[in-house]
């Protein structure tokens, strides 16, 4: 097993705060949720000197739909006050009229997810109308207030040669970050031409970024030709290169009903037992993060996740590389 590195980076912690939601997305196990669950302030304050004392510098609250989440607002107030760099990833519906008390909380990024180019598209794949024209309006809102604004875009055979003109929507609107993300789904994913997927998306990944907004990390169909035979004949996503993945050395993901924790946000997606099966998020009672469970975990997909994970994202793969090459990643860039 590979020695664990010393602590150089700051970690990020992502928090499931509920399943709830409001979108009817085809592609999302949580669509028009109604669970009840939430993850509670005294939960949070109770995980912050825990999280502080494993080097997290970031929180990112995840869902469901976090704005459903009645507490939201406080759990953000509860992050900052910890001297934590505080994000929630929102499909956007509730966040023009929550931006103001977010931003005034200490909220740092935002994130909305934004599938298509409009409205006629975007509303239809995420199968609720007035998304679109909230999201955009709640990143031009946040931004405005000094929240870093940033999307997330699940692409997929449905919608990539919308891809272009996204990007000049989210450019013209002042994001400053991008996700592509490939679509996932419990099937094989087929794409007609793939030399047509290339045609289409290879500018948006090799525009001038100090002219247009380019998405981060791999290429949501693969870098190298590989990669991109892998993704297109057997719809697995670019993982991190080998011979190691460094997400598990940064990442804590915490899935508050469950009460597991995760080395990696694409984790809690996967089944099964052993190392997949992640840690307890309390043992007799009490929080504990990278105990000897979580660390095993963690040092398992380290060294075997290029090899046997099928749902990276292209954040998580292009992380993993920038830190190999580099031995740093600037902020946010998970």
């Amino acid at each position: 097993m590979p020695e664990r590195p010393a602590r150089e980076r700051h970690r990020y912690l992502f928090v499931r705060i509920l399943e709830a939601c409001n979108a009817d997305c085809f592609m999302c196990e949580f669509a028009l949720s109604r669970d009840a669950y939430r993850f509670s302030l005294e939960d949070f304050e109770e995980l912050l000197p825990r999280a502080r004392a494993a080097g997290v510098a970031y929180v990112r609250f995840t869902g469901g739909e976090p704005l459903m989440h009645q507490g939201v607002v406080e759990l953000v107030r509860a992050g900052a006050a910890a001297g934590m760099k505080m994000s929630l990833i929102t499909n956007g519906m509730l966040l023009p009229r929550m931006a103001e008390r977010l931003a005034a909380a200490g909220l740092a990024q935002v994130i909305v997810s934004l599938d298509g180019a409009s409205a006629a598209t975007h509303d239809v794949y995420r199968r609720s109308p007035g998304m679109f024209g909230n999201g955009l309006a709640g990143l031009r809102a946040a931004a405005a207030l000094g929240v870093l604004p940033r999307v997330n875009t699940v692409v997929g055979p449905h919608n990539y040669t919308e891809v272009p003109q996204l990007q000049k929507v989210l450019t013209e609107a002042g994001v400053v970050q991008w996700e592509l993300s490939a679509l996932k789904l419990d099937r094989s994913i087929t794409y007609p031409d793939p030399a047509h997927v290339r045609q289409v998306c290879d500018p948006v990944y090799d525009a001038d970024p100090d002219t247009v907004l380019v998405p981060l990390g791999k290429r949501f169909y693969g870098d190298t030709p590989e990669e991109q035979e892998r993704y297109f004949t057997e719809s697995v996503t670019p993982r991190a290169s080998r011979p190691l993945c460094h997400v598990v050395d940064d990442v804590i993901y915490i899935d508050g009903r469950y009460g597991r924790v995760y080395a990696c946000s694409c984790l809690p997606h996967r089944d099964g037992d052993g190392p997949a099966a992640g840690a307890p998020l309390r043992e007799n009672g009490t929080v504990l993060l990278d105990t000897p469970v979580f660390r095993a975990h963690a040092d398992f997909f380290r060294e075997h996740g290029p090899e046997v994970c099928g749902g990276c994202s292209t954040t998580a793969a292009g992380y993993s590389d920038d830190v190999a090459r580099l031995g740093t990643v600037p902020p946010w860039r998970y």
